[in-house]
């Protein structure tokens, strides 16, 4: 009884979270690419900008080197790492460039593959108020570099595994509540 109970409060969340997102390619062509997510919230900006910070809790181990989004961190300063750390190992994923509590993060570097590639990127993550009671989180990554077939494959790859990683920042803002 409990489990249907579970589950049925996962689907309708699910439901709830699925129209309240957005992503796109804006523009790509062989030698860079610019993506564009967007989800809404039902936080004020300070707490989807607080929740963003605890990058752990919602980052998909999926997409982390060492299997564990418990390894993230992100310093919320000029110069700061969004790192990932385990042991002996560890990986500059972008080192922030901007931070303007809590309006908007901005990040430069590759991320996954693209960094082994010697891509770099911007990335920002901004917070705006919708509304008393709701927030929308627009997360743009622009990247430029040299692939020898071009970098406009990349773009609807990068897209998709960047709206996957803000739509799990979405739900857990959505369970956190």
């Amino acid at each position: 009884m409990l489990l249907r109970l579970f589950f049925s409060v996962i689907v309708v969340v699910l439901l709830l979270i699925a129209p309240l997102s957005r992503a796109e390619v804006i523009s790509s062509d062989d030698h860079g690419f610019h993506t564009k997510s967007e989800v809404v919230v039902p936080v004020s900006p300070d707490k989807a900008y607080e929740k963003f910070l605890d990058v752990k809790s919602w980052w998909l181990a999926s997409h982390t080197w060492f299997g564990s989004s418990a390894n993230l961190s992100i310093e919320p300063q000029a110069n700061g790492c969004f790192c990932e750390i385990l042991d002996d190992k560890s990986v500059l994923h972008m080192t922030v460039s901007f931070v303007n509590p809590p309006r908007e993060v901005r990040m430069n570097g590759g991320l996954g593959p693209l960094q082994g590639l010697g891509f770099q990127g911007n990335m920002s993550f901004r917070f705006l108020p919708t509304s008393e009671s709701a927030t929308t989180v627009i997360l743009e990554y622009r990247v430029t570099g040299y692939d020898p077939d071009g970098l406009k494959p990349w773009a609807p790859i990068v897209d998709s595994v960047l709206r996957q990683q803000l739509e799990s920042l979405q739900s857990s803002l959505m369970l956190a509540r």
